[in-house]
């Protein structure tokens, strides 16, 4: 999967070493809870609120253990609520440091279901939240490196550099994409739609010590309880019933709330589509007369479920003039970007097509979607030596019914060097007798580039095969990264399938390059065997023929070539 699932089975977190001792992550923490009606809504179901309570406690925790320091919530991804928690279950949740960089740290967090009469577990949700370490008394907190020692661990450390990225840009791509597309989008009128005025929720909350951690700072958790609290009523107010939370979309605490703060929290419903609706909420604070505060706003979608658990069809929404269109607009924005952050970063790749169509509202979701797939395959540990020669090795992997491989060499480049070398497609050609042609056809960003690729027939008289590449490039996050370029096939209006060329498809490919020493590089280069690319490699995987060396071997002299060449520059600054 592109969002590592955590398994539920614990034997996974824990390894045994030759000496008999079990190995438990050292920033682990496990919280086990059982549902109590206190902790229940109407329907004798846990309510999300007092969920995100304990999800935040476990991570602060786990966060706390790895700084050394008190630590606060930053930020929280999407939250996916799969299944609801009945009075009687168990809710287990395990949070642990996936990695830290300078001050801040991303633990992944995993809540599962327990029926004690069965003996059996499910997963409710996962998510990765972001705490930063408290300033001390000597100053800023520089936090020590997390050093994974299983798989599991080695794939979520290389995984957060990515998620970091794709948050740190988050804010601004929204914003970019709903000033492009509301402009577009026009409020239908539809008779017996509900005022969204009717919906409007507004309630205040006195931060009292039983509200606050440690640290005196309110929860972070408790927040967002009282957020789902109103967001729940305003919900409840559009249809009548009692709702079910669904979802969360991803946000950022804007600042910290304290003991004797009043917190002023507001819903609206936003929108209503067929089956769910999109709730906004903001939490804001003041003490005395002080102007309020901006703490925390969130966007949490809901449905309305029957008694067979189906969801119903729901009243659409009037909105009011100005500032309720555009949040009525806006809501229809965010729910295609909404359906582009589930199903193109968290999907199996099993349940999507293989190209996925490319447009500037999901470049960032393809672009993460790229680079976690080579990350996950570089971490795989069940590589099988297939052929060697001369240092250039070749692997296979079979698993899930799909053959990967993977080619293996070092040259003595520079990683840099070799890294700009090798990202831009339009040069191998030059090394790589399968590439005849190479276009770009959309310079997405500084790190993303849209090629075509056309290749020559397999077969005598055959049609040449054609793929629409996106290429995304990855610096190292820190010195412990390899430089990656992460290939996957897109799908483009503008540039459908010919007569003269067969579609080709790429699943996942690319190359990751690390720095052995100054002057030597190890090149792995990756590729997830699809129908239209496994002609290319079959008969070296069958160890009929090597020319997986000859054309590795005339990449590593192409690479020696232009070693010191100044024209190794990114397709940016072409």
């Amino acid at each position: 999967q592109m969002f590592i699932e955590y398994r539920i089975c614990s034997d996974l977190n824990h390894i045994h070493h030759e000496s008999g001792e079990v190995y438990r992550n050292p920033t682990e923490v496990q919280m086990s809870q059982i549902v109590l009606p206190c902790h229940a809504n109407h329907c004798g179901e846990l309510s999300v609120g007092q969920l995100l309570k304990w999800m935040d406690s476990t991570a602060c925790l786990s966060a706390e253990r790895h700084a050394g320091c008190s630590c606060i919530t930053a930020s929280v991804d999407d939250i996916h609520f799969e299944h609801t928690i009945g009075v009687g279950k168990v809710v287990n949740i395990i949070a642990k440091v996936n990695r830290a960089f300078t001050s801040s740290m991303e633990v992944g967090i995993l809540v599962t279901c327990e029926d004690l009469y069965t003996d059996r577990q499910w997963k409710v949700c996962h998510a990765f939240a972001t705490f930063v370490a408290r300033r001390t008394e000597a100053g800023k907190v520089q936090l020590k490196q997390v050093i994974p020692r299983t798989q599991m661990e080695q794939m979520e450390y290389s995984l957060a550099a990515e998620r970091r990225r794709m948050r740190l840009i988050h804010a601004e791509i929204i914003t970019d994409l709903l000033s492009s597309s509301t402009a577009q989008l026009e409020c239908q009128e539809y008779q017996d739609a509900v005022p969204a005025e009717r919906t409007r929720v507004e309630s205040v909350e006195l931060v009292l010590p039983p509200h606050a951690n440690h640290q005196v700072s309110t929860f972070g958790g408790q927040i967002m309880a009282w957020m789902e609290n109103v967001a729940t009523i305003a919900a409840s107010r559009l249809c009548n019933a009692h709702p079910t939370l669904r979802s969360i979309d991803m946000f950022h605490f804007r600042g910290p709330s304290h003991i004797g703060d009043r917190l002023v929290l507001k819903a609206i419903v936003n929108n209503a589509f067929k089956h769910s609706m999109e709730v906004g909420v903001c939490a804001e604070a003041y003490q005395g007369g002080e102007p309020l505060r901006h703490i925390n706003s969130a966007f949490m979608t809901f449905e309305v479920l029957d008694s067979d658990r189906k969801p119903c069809t729901l009243p659409r929404i009037r909105p009011e003039p100005v500032d309720g269109k555009r949040r009525f607009q806006e809501a229809i924005a965010r729910k295609k970007i909404r359906l582009d952050r589930k199903y193109i970063i968290s999907c199996k790749q099993t349940e999507v097509p293989l190209s996925v169509p490319w447009d500037p509202s999901n470049q960032m979701y393809l672009s993460y979607n790229n680079v976690s797939a080579l990350k996950l395959m570089d971490n795989r540990n069940n590589w099988v030596l297939a052929s060697e020669k001369n240092k250039v090795r070749l692997y296979t992997l079979e698993e899930n019914h799909m053959l990967c491989f993977k080619v293996e060499m070092n040259v003595r480049v520079s990683a840099e060097q070799t890294f700009h070398l090798l990202s831009d497609l339009r040069r191998r050609k030059e090394w790589d007798r399968h590439y005849e042609e190479c276009e770009v056809i959309n310079q997405a960003d500084e790190d993303d580039t849209i090629y075509r690729v056309a290749t020559p027939s397999v077969t005598k008289g055959g049609k040449g095969k054609d793929f629409i590449l996106l290429a995304s490039r990855r610096k190292p996050c820190d010195s412990g990264d390899p430089y990656l370029i992460a290939l996957r096939s897109v799908t483009l209006p503008t540039h459908p399938p010919t007569e003269e060329y067969t579609r080709g498809e790429v699943l996942c490919a690319g190359f990751t390059i690390w720095e052995e020493s100054s002057s030597v590089t190890k090149i792995t280069y990756y590729n997830q065997a699809t129908p239209g690319v496994l002609p290319y490699i079959s008969t070296d995987i069958a160890g009929l023929s090597s020319s997986f060396y000859s054309a590795f071997s005339a990449c590593s002299q192409f690479l020696l070539a232009n070693k010191d060449s100044l024209a190794a520059l990114p397709p940016s600054a072409l």
